[in-house]
């Protein structure tokens, strides 16, 4: 990278940490990048085990107590289990809503557009130097919205760290638990 390509990747990152004024946010707590999309979704599910999950376990326990001893009531103690992981999936989607930075795929027009954070990357695999002839697309999000099966990858994957910072027509050497692969950047969005 030039140190053209740096300053370049300076202006596409730094709004990324910028409070709704456009003040510079700094926090102890880890910061979690997401799309508007991505936040919403986690609104929903936080409303969800909320209202509906946190009352069901609720349940649960209440009619697992009703059959007795507890020392050995194994529909208690997985009623229990259960409202332990849905209280800590609330307290963990409202850390992340807290701490939630939003993705602008916003970049200036006078800039070449680069892979980044809520931008979506088509590429093809090189077999032999030459494109397999199989483009594979993914958008680029945060931990919190990661989900490879639906084409989200999280910017802390190996492959959208090989990928980020790189333009169209780029060849890109990707380092994945898999083995190495080449790919060419096809489109940019």
């Amino acid at each position: 990278m030039t140190e053209n390509d740096c300053i370049l990747n300076f202006k596409v990152y730094s709004n990324v940490f910028k409070d709704d004024e456009g003040v510079s946010v700094l926090s102890n707590e880890k910061q979690y990048p997401m799309t508007l999309d991505g936040k919403v979704k986690l609104e929903e599910e936080l409303e969800y085990l909320k209202t509906v999950r946190r009352k069901e376990v609720v349940e649960r326990i209440k009619t697992a107590r009703s059959f007795g001893d507890l020392s050995e009531n194994s529909e208690y103690d997985s009623a229990k289990e259960e409202q332990g992981f849905v209280e800590g999936r609330i307290s963990t989607i409202e850390s992340m809503l807290r701490n939630a930075v939003i993705i602008s795929d916003e970049q200036d027009d006078t800039t070449e557009l680069l892979v980044s954070l809520g931008r979506t990357v088509t590429f093809d695999v090189l077999e032999d130097g030459e494109p397999e002839g199989e483009p594979e697309s993914y958008k680029i999000v945060g931990s919190a919205e990661a989900d490879p099966s639906e084409g989200l990858i999280s910017n802390d994957s190996p492959m959208a760290k090989a990928l980020m910072g790189h333009k169209l027509s780029d060849k890109v050497k990707i380092t994945t638990p898999g083995g190495d692969m080449e790919v060419i950047i096809l489109e940019i969005k």
